[in-house]
């Protein structure tokens, strides 16, 4: 992580609703120069109206939110010409091509980077003289983030920039954002995926009902909650969650999705019990394995439930 000097972001009681719906309750962060910064959590965490709030497109009811030491709602027009936005969903002018889009949108900047250049960076050389219409939804996609990249700003809004993309088109999405970063950029991204946010962010934001619940580093928020390694096999009527609890070793039990995990500080004990137990019990633990805790097990306790959900 490589941050110094003012932060680029400082977010401070930031407070949004809609009706008596609190989207954002109360929300405090920062995010360093050079940092990656992700915000994680379910649809209606509150994670896109808080990014677009940063971005200038939505008002705050409250708090303070400040970008490159300017507050954004007095700033808006300085602060745009530095900062490049991905939103969630985009709808482009679906009969100009990849290289008219970027050439267009690099109109609006008072510093832009070449237009072959961008459609590189995002593997759409092919696709140069496609029409947005003509475009598969991953390819849109990339072309969303060179529109984000076209004024080489300093700071990058990614919100869920992954969705829709296959393994291959989402790993190297990956390099992309560690190249940003490897120039000096911030970037701030929402994802649902756990394993995006382990890869990519040096600190994660879990966000849940308007609230941030947890944030650090992700050795530092499985750390904080999980000093034991996890047993997990497909969940069996027979065996509840409540015998399983009072296993040797077992501190918590939980089954999601057709799995259970046992969180266990004595796994050789914890084995044994289980397999005595589904003995007596003529009940099998198909698919018995075991694992360190992540990111998800996190997610799963502070929020009593997976993220997919």
């Amino acid at each position: 992580m490589a941050q110094s000097g003012e932060p680029v972001i400082r977010v401070s009681d930031l407070r949004k609703c809609y009706g008596d719906v609190k989207a954002v309750d109360g929300v405090s962060f920062e995010v360093g120069r050079g940092e990656v910064f992700g915000m994680l959590g379910p649809n209606g965490a509150g994670k896109t109206t808080t990014i677009e709030t940063l971005e200038g497109l939505r008002k705050p009811d409250s708090g303070k939110v400040e970008i490159f030491g300017m507050d954004v709602t007095r700033h808006a027009p300085s602060i745009k010409q530095r900062i490049g936005v991905q939103l969630q969903s985009v709808s482009l002018y679906p009969r100009l091509t990849v290289e008219e889009l970027l050439d267009l949108f690099g109109t609006f900047f008072e510093h832009r980077l070449p237009t072959r250049q961008l459609i590189d960076a995002v593997d759409l050389g092919e696709r140069a003289n496609a029409r947005a219409m003509d475009l598969s939804g991953g390819q849109q996609q990339r072309l969303s983030i060179a529109l984000a990249l076209v004024n080489d700003p300093e700071l990058v809004f990614l919100d869920e920039p992954t969705t829709g993309l296959d393994p291959q088109a989402r790993r190297s999405l990956w390099d992309l954002v560690k190249g940003l970063q490897s120039e000096g950029k911030s970037v701030m991204l929402t994802t649902h995926y756990m394993e995006e946010a382990a890869e990519l962010c040096d600190r994660v934001a879990i966000m849940d009902h308007g609230h941030i619940l947890e944030m650090g580093t992700v050795p530092e928020l499985i750390g904080r909650r999980f000093k034991e390694r996890a047993v997990f096999f497909d969940t069996s009527p027979k065996l509840a969650a409540e015998k399983l609890a009072t296993l040797a070793g077992v501190t918590r039990a939980s089954q999601e999705d057709g799995q259970t995990l046992l969180y266990s500080a004595n796994v050789a004990g914890t084995i044994g019990d289980l397999l005595a137990l589904a003995d007596s019990l003529d009940a099998e633990p198909r698919n018995l394995g075991i694992r360190q805790a992540t990111l998800e097990d996190v997610f799963l306790d502070l929020t009593g439930r997976a993220l997919r959900d």
